[in-house]
């Protein structure tokens, strides 16, 4: 029977920020300061990279691009994207504490999963400084993974890059590609997990794919629910994942019939 060793888990959207609405907040406003205004598809869609990458991806879409060059009379330039980028991360630093609440069954399907034998390790779009704030705030509330690594941890070479998930398995241990999962709830996180070589599992409820508040989700009739998570499921698994769940509480489940297979 194979054993699983440990579970890689994403930060905001997956395990806390139901929604991952601190780093949308933040690239809105830092763009809207530059007289650029994009629409929340185009902030979500490279959701999961470094910040840094998020807001050069975000910069290149055509119409942003176009917005650019229309509203400043001149191409963008990386410089551009620095600047924007600086915002971005002096607006998250300012609202990060108040997005460090771990995401229902989170914290049970951890424990159960401890009980296992199961490591938690985690991943990150987050900066260092960043998730000093994130991990002391998920901590007081009972969520306190055994690893972190963040981009700069790796030289900066997040996501799609393998090598945060790589850190993690040599931190706790694990003994091979096959003994490890990911967790994520954003492509770039299906894409780390799977460059990783692991089975990668997306999360539906409160992710950035999903972009609701818990309670905008909640007010949801059963009917748009279903349809929405099939939409986010077909995300998932166009990205190459390998499962895709409501949210944790099913988690432990899945690990037991991955593990009898």
């Amino acid at each position: 029977m194979k054993r699983i060793e440990a579970v890689i888990f994403d930060w905001a959207g997956t395990t806390v920020d139901f929604g991952s609405i601190a780093p949308v907040q933040a690239f809105l406003k830092a763009f809207q300061q530059f007289g650029i205004t994009p629409s929340l598809d185009e902030v979500r869609k490279p959701m999961g990279l470094p910040k840094w990458d998020h807001v050069h991806t975000v910069m290149q879409m055509p119409r942003i691009s176009g917005e650019w060059l229309r509203i400043k009379g001149r191409p963008w330039e990386i410089s551009d994207v620095d600047r924007i980028y600086k915002l971005s991360e002096e607006l998250i630093m300012d609202i990060l504490s108040e997005f460090g609440t771990p995401k229902p069954y989170v914290t049970e399907a951890v424990t159960e999963l401890r009980a296992k034998g199961i490591k938690i390790g985690s991943t990150t779009g987050y900066n260092a400084e960043m998730m000093k704030i994130v991990a002391a705030e998920a901590a007081k509330k009972g969520y306190k993974p055994d690893a972190c690594f963040t981009p700069d941890d790796t030289e900066g070479k997040g996501r799609p890059y393998p090598y945060m998930i790589f850190r993690n398995m040599e931190r706790l241990g694990v003994s091979s590609a096959e003994a490890a999962i990911k967790v994520g709830d954003t492509v770039a996180d299906i894409t780390e997990g799977k460059n990783a070589g692991l089975i990668s599992i997306g999360i539906i409820e409160g992710s950035s794919v999903m972009g609701m508040s818990e309670e905008e989700y909640n007010q949801m009739a059963d009917a748009e629910k279903e349809k929405e998570k099939a939409r986010i499921a077909e995300v998932y698994l166009s990205a190459g994942a390998d499962y895709v769940i409501d949210n944790m509480s099913s988690l432990t489940a899945l690990i037991e019939t991955i593990e009898k297979q």
